[in-house]
């Protein structure tokens, strides 16, 4: 962005100088969004419109600037606002702007003053300049994303939990997390709390299918010496030690029924009493829940207490599994791979092809099920490159068996007259798992020799 001298000669409606900059930051797919001193917006370009929807920018004016970009950099006590509030410009800040009911963009955000002497001929009104830019393929700026809330997001659909994240950093709203296993629960559940307004307390983590419910009673809210066999001095329980933060309850589906008696009532009065103890005591954190299983199919089978349910979802997060954001793979697997390789002591990268493998792969197992595939392919991976032939067994043969079902007849097989060298290329590609590399040294030719071959012969 130009210094602020530069900023535009003028702002209000009609003002021919600030419609030359709006089209001049159009073609580069910036958008000009001017505030008042008091961080309301008072123009916005139509750029607006194409990042966001029709009509977003007239809806934008005099609304407050963080009811756009969320609160996370405007807030009252946050950073960007104080900046700015001492005169100073601020480049390339993330954002997450908001494009309607549920959805946002992940953005770039350019702020600077305008000085007074340029707002004086103009709208006085005019204090602040931003410029916006959309960021979601700048893969530096996504990695700045990740490294700030441990979530891996370039789809629409989890930059959405994103932004919802920013948007929640104000509140203490008890949350309620829903996915299939494996796609990242406890990380969501991490990130809300690091940005809460408990960020500063501790995050105590509870798996409530992991004990059988007499026990688990006991580890949630404690017990006093003598309360049964065993107990034999007091103990306190995760809620007693989550004070002050958060508690998070992992598969909260699959609590024992008279324990989710006691839950609601310690949401409902915020307090609670360790086991064998008539003493009630304060319960102070937030409530983050999670669970892969179906709580409707087990209300309506009378294994979970609706009303809790009503509780516990008073802000509702879908997480959604992995084959419905393939776009996410290409980010979450070099982000893995490091962790995995960094265990090992080696710094390794994923071939383009093995990549083009795991996006098409549907991952029953989600995110956890690739992060176990790429530590097997440490393990088997001789050079610094995974190629497509250290993938684990399983994958390998389901993309044989798709990719053999996706297989066009030639010109001679479909005339009943099957092509001999095609069927031997295809026999050895699908011996060896698809793996190029492994089929040319079976069929004794070069691997270039081989892709041209199957490219001659419609193999895909």
């Amino acid at each position: 962005m130009a210094s602020s001298d530069s900023v535009l000669p003028a702002v209000t409606e009609g003002n021919p100088g600030f419609e030359t900059l709006e089209t001049v930051f159009e073609a580069l797919g910036r958008a000009l969004i001017v505030l008042n001193e008091d961080f309301k917006i008072i123009r916005v370009s139509q750029t607006i419109d194409e990042i966001t929807f029709k009509g977003a920018a007239a809806e934008a004016i005099g609304k407050p600037i963080e009811e756009l970009v969320g609160a996370k950099l405007f807030g009252p006590s946050d950073s960007l606002r104080e900046s700015l509030s001492r005169g100073r410009r601020e480049e390339g800040r993330r954002a997450f702007l908001r494009c309607g009911e549920g959805s946002a963009r992940l953005v770039s955000l350019t702020a600077a003053v305008i000085p007074r002497h340029v707002s004086n001929h103009c709208d006085p009104r005019a204090t602040y300049l931003i410029v916006l830019r959309p960021a979601e393929d700048d893969v530096s700026f996504l990695q700045t994303a990740i490294a700030s809330h441990g979530l891996i997001a370039r789809s629409p659909a989890m930059l959405r939990i994103v932004h919802l994240v920013e948007s929640l950093s104000r509140s203490d709203s008890t949350v309620l997390i829903t996915g299939e296993s494996g796609t990242g629960k406890e990380v969501l559940a991490r990130a809300l709390h690091a940005h809460s307004p408990r960020s500063a307390g501790p995050l105590i983590a509870v798996n409530c299918a992991a004990l059988p419910g007499e026990l688990l009673e006991s580890e949630l809210f404690g017990h006093v010496r003598g309360a049964f066999t065993g107990a034999v001095k007091d103990r306190v329980g995760r809620f007693e030690l989550a004070n002050g933060g958060t508690i998070f309850l992992d598969e909260i589906g699959d609590l024992p029924v008279h324990l989710q008696a006691k839950l609601l009532r310690v949401i409902q009065e915020r307090k609670f009493e360790r086991v064998g103890d008539s003493v009630s005591r304060a319960f102070d954190a937030r409530i983050i829940a999670a669970t892969n299983s179906d709580i409707q199919s087990a209300i309506a089978h009378g294994r979970f207490r609706e009303d809790l349910f009503y509780r516990l979802r008073v802000v509702p997060i879908r997480i959604p599994p992995l084959r419905e954001r393939p776009e996410d793979i290409a980010l979450i697997a070099p982000h893995l791979l490091a962790h995995s390789g960094g265990r090992a002591g080696r710094s390794l990268r994923i071939s383009p092809d093995t990549l083009a493998v795991l996006e098409r792969y549907p991952w029953p197992g989600n995110v956890r099920e690739l992060e176990n595939t790429l530590e097997y392919a440490v393990t088997l991976c001789a050079g610094q490159t995974i190629q497509i032939e250290d993938l684990p067994p399983e994958l390998l043969a389901e993309m044989s068996d798709s990719r053999a079902a996706q297989i066009p007849a030639s010109p001679a097989a479909a005339a009943g007259d099957a092509d001999p060298d095609r069927r031997r290329i295809v026999e050895a590609l699908a011996a060896q798992h698809w793996s190029r590399s492994l089929a040319a040294k079976a069929l004794g030719i070069s691997r270039s020799t081989l892709w041209r071959r199957m490219h001659e012969l419609g193999i895909e």
